[in-house]
């Protein structure tokens, strides 16, 4: 299967980031993180430090290949996935190739700024409706409106990541994982 990427910028919600990693790897999903900083070091909005699996760098030219690219939020994490040219070519081929995109709290930001979400159907944290250009925007938990899957905080951080398992492993595999976490 391909690769999951899971980007981390400074200042990244734990919650957002490592909860969804943690859920889609316990689905056997193949999840790679990867930080925007050449040493993989990346240190959490609530200063927990973190070392990812991969450098931007080391997979720039992957997006179009990608099975799902997923942005956590956080401030500042998501205004910096969002300054980072790299990550948004990246984005933008993984875009044009029809590849699966989500995004949770702040971090939808990165592709309403790119224009990606016109008329599409999405959450967010409550403030940045404005950055999500020409998207519909509903304050529900979770989102999932053709490949984008969005979550609007870091409640819904569970609920975020197993609708991202849904997607892959159907909802047999989210009752499991629910059962198994004592999730309900």
């Amino acid at each position: 299967m391909k690769k999951i990427f899971l980007f981390l910028a400074d200042g990244f919600e734990d919650i957002e980031a490592l909860g969804t990693v943690d859920i889609l790897r316990r689905a056997g999903l193949d999840v790679t993180t990867v930080s925007l900083t050449d040493d993989r070091r990346v240190v959490s909005a609530h200063g927990i430090p973190v070392e990812a699996d991969a450098a931007l760098g080391s997979v720039a030219g992957q997006g179009a290949q990608a099975a799902m690219m997923i942005m956590p939020g956080g401030l500042p994490g998501s205004t910096n996935l969002s300054a980072d040219e790299t990550l948004r070519r990246m984005i933008a081929d993984a875009d044009a190739a029809g590849v699966p995109l989500s995004a949770i709290c702040a971090a939808p930001l990165v592709y309403g700024r790119m224009g990606l979400l016109k008329g599409v159907r999405v959450t967010c944290y409550s403030g940045f409706e404005t950055e999500l250009e020409g998207a519909v925007v509903d304050q529900v938990p979770v989102v999932v409106d053709g490949r984008f899957t969005t979550g609007w905080g870091p409640g819904a951080a569970f609920d975020f990541a197993f609708a991202i398992v849904e997607r892959f492993c159907g909802q047999e595999k989210v009752k499991e994982l629910k059962s198994g976490m004592r999730v309900y």
